[in-house]
């Protein structure tokens, strides 16, 4: 079953995960930075953002995150669910 997109005005509204049709990384203030050493690979960044644009992918025998940051708003919900503080938030230019 297919979601059906609400349109005003025949201009869809935003549904969930439609940040990566739109590149919106452009206009954020702080970036995440992952502390590969310090990360355990448990995926709860990818989960919790709310733009679905980390994904985890397996290198050398360890799940790691990787972030897209042309579609990543800087929302600061991956660094602060963390577990282990392995994301931080740096001034972004």
């Amino acid at each position: 079953m297919k979601t059906k997109i609400k349109k005003i005005n025949k201009i869809p509204l935003a549904y969930p995960n439609s940040s990566l049709a739109n590149k919106t990384g452009a206009w954020r203030t702080y970036r995440p930075q992952t502390d590969y050493q310090k990360c355990t690979g448990c995926a709860l960044c990818s989960k919790i953002c709310p733009d679905a644009c980390i994904e985890m992918i397996n290198r050398n025998d360890k799940n790691i995150p990787v972030t897209y940051y042309d579609y990543c708003k800087g929302c600061g919900l991956c660094a602060a669910e963390c577990p282990v503080k392995a994301i931080i938030m740096k001034r972004d230019y």
